[in-house]
């Protein structure tokens, strides 16, 4: 009898991790971190490589607030609790075991070199998400901890937006005002970008990127196009031949950035206040289009190989990556180095997806059920200018399948 009764318990919860998946939002995730990646790497071709975080910014910003607007809808509250729990579970055990391991090998290279490196202070600013402050306004380099800036920068945004969108809506704001606010943060951060831009020493990123208020406009991006497809119109217009032309436009900015930018970008205020923007609109629209219809590239990316590795590799090949470049290249020299650095992260992301993110996603499914059981007898209340369930229903219902994933 108790095998039976756990059966339909394990579906459930994977119901709840799988239903909302977006395949070709998971390849973005692969083309995304390999930028990066082929950019720390030197690789000919890839000096604009870094706009890889961008687009991961914008991912988060429209999926986390996509979400959080589901969950009101469903069952008419954000419980921000169970939102910080599951975003703790899924990244926070993976960052400690990376900290561990890196401040352990980079302790023990520095004293066989006898160099002075501050691993404590870089473990500890890893660990309390805050080396974005730390390089931007003490110019903290973090060494092989370095790419946990974006992470940190990610973190305080879930600090800061879904109690601030759950105070909004119970306070009944209106979608436009929401959208017009957002829009005009997004324009606000550039311009103050452009003109607190300094030229940095060397060939040193500007401090401005690092900043948690200035860098913002590809995580608001994001949540601005979240918001944007609550429209059941804009959903319909997205499964057209709207969809098509954001896809085309966003792939068609992103490929020119990537392949323009050179090495000196960090010293042209252009690229900080005007391409970046840039970077995050077209990374939106691209999401926007890949997500409402299929096309010959969402079909790529939702490739298993590729959607695989963007849900349960990407992660943790970022935070590997660095530190294993460091290892790898001065003892694999010449044109087998880059392919065996690229190897090695890759093998190294998939254990650690396996060693430890796999283990604790039952644990992070159990808290999301929990929550919705808990909060499934609540009413569902629209948004001030949202159409009701079944008047969005009946709209979805007209529009084909693929509107269903923006429910």
């Amino acid at each position: 009898m108790s095998a039976v009764n756990k059966r339909p318990a394990r579906f459930t919860e994977r119901n709840l991790e799988d239903r909302d998946r977006v395949a070709p939002l998971d390849g973005l995730r692969t083309i995304a971190v390999a930028l990066v990646v082929l950019y720390h790497l030197n690789v000919p071709f890839f000096d604009g490589g870094f706009i890889g975080v961008n687009i991961f910014f914008a991912l988060s910003g429209y999926l986390i607030t996509s979400i959080l607007l589901r969950e009101r809808r469903n069952t008419g509250r954000i419980a921000l609790g169970g939102f910080w729990l599951r975003r703790a579970i899924r990244l926070y055990p993976t960052l400690l075991v990376v900290v561990i391991v890196v401040s352990s090998l980079w302790t023990a290279i520095s004293v066989h070199s006898k160099s002075n490196v501050d691993v404590g202070t870089d473990a500890l600013l890893a660990l309390s998400y805050s080396g974005n402050v730390a390089r931007w306004i003490w110019h903290k380099s973090m060494g092989p901890l370095a790419q946990t800036w974006s992470l940190a920068m990610e973190e305080q945004f879930y600090l800061v937006w879904p109690p601030l969108l759950a105070i909004l809506l119970a306070r009944g704001v209106r979608r436009v005002v929401l959208l017009s606010t957002l829009s005009a943060a997004v324009v606000a951060s550039s311009v103050g970008s452009w003109l607190m831009y300094k030229v940095p020493g060397g060939g040193a990123t500007p401090d401005i990127y690092f900043s948690p208020v200035l860098n913002t406009g590809p995580l608001l991006c994001g949540a601005i196009l979240a918001l944007f497809v609550q429209s059941p119109r804009v959903r319909r217009r997205l499964a057209g031949r709207l969809g098509l032309w954001f896809t085309a436009i966003g792939v068609g900015t992103l490929v020119t950035i990537e392949l323009t930018l050179t090495g000196s970008w960090t010293k042209q205020p252009i690229v900080i206040g005007l391409v970046l923007p840039v970077v995050g609109v077209a990374s939106t629209l691209l999401i926007a289009g890949l997500a409402s219809r299929q096309t010959v590239l969402s079909r790529v990316l939702s490739a298993h190989p590729l959607a695989w590795f963007g849900r349960h590799g990407s992660y943790g090949i970022y935070l590997w990556h660095v530190m294993l470049i460091a290892l790898i290249l001065p003892a694999v020299p010449g044109p087998l180095g880059i392919p065996a650095a690229i190897l090695a992260s890759v093998i190294v992301a998939i254990g650690t997806h396996y060693a430890i993110e796999r283990p604790l996603q039952a644990l992070r499914s159990r808290v999301h059920l929990r929550s919705a059981q808990a909060t499934s007898t609540v009413p569902t209340r629209a948004m001030p200018d949202e159409p009701t369930q079944s008047d969005a229903g009946r709209e979805l219902t007209a529009t084909g399948p693929a509107r269903s994933q923006f429910r």
